[in-house]
């Protein structure tokens, strides 16, 4: 398995990166958004890799971030979605909003990503939603800690509620409301459902 390369970038030709490393050319496929964060040709790089066999190919994807490589392959993983719809969801939406799109269960903003239809963006949500909430993601991206709505979000996590379900009843309550009674009441609604 090759799982990075270092090495000094040829031409960049979108969706395509040549790297030369050590006298070896790499033809690598990118993130479309990728590109707009690479260096000019000539300039040093390091990138993360993952590489695929198949029959007819030997494909190598690269990645700016361990993040991105492994968002990648938790998408490549999911029955319909090969590595050419991977990277147009991680150049679709940053890596932060594509897991919140995920975890949240937001159809409409998969769907705006090319290539993903409602079958795949429900299909991506139900087999993906637990292996991003086990990856530590236990608060929403962008709110404090110390947010009385996201401890109770925690609090009903570690009761044994999904994230999803945690965030959609607590959602749903007053923001002024101390911990105890959003958990409170968030148990009532999450019995009833």
């Amino acid at each position: 398995m090759i799982t990075s390369l270092q090495g000094k970038i040829l031409q960049r030709r979108p969706p395509w990166l040549w790297l030369d490393v050590s006298g070896v050319g790499y033809e690598i496929e990118m993130p479309l958004s990728s590109f707009y964060r690479l260096p000019a040709e000539g300039s040093p790089l390091q990138i993360f890799t993952h590489f695929v066999v198949r029959e007819d190919a030997q494909l190598l994807y690269g990645f700016l971030t361990l993040d991105e490589r492994e968002l990648f392959r938790l998408l490549i993983k999911v029955n319909g979605i090969g590595g050419k719809v991977a990277l147009a969801c991680l150049a679709g939406l940053e890596v932060g909003q594509l897991r919140e799109a995920l975890l949240l269960g937001d159809k409409r903003r998969l769907t705006a990503i090319p290539g993903i239809g409602a079958k795949t963006a429900e299909r991506m949500i139900v087999e993906l939603q637990d292996k991003i909430e086990g990856a530590g993601t236990a608060f929403r991206p962008g709110t404090a800690v110390n947010d009385p709505k996201q401890e109770a979000i925690a609090a009903l996590q570690s009761l044994g509620y999904k994230l999803v379900e945690a965030q959609r009843a607590v959602d749903g309550l007053p923001g002024e409301l101390a911990v105890e009674e959003l958990i409170r009441q968030s148990l009532q609604i999450l019995a009833r459902r």
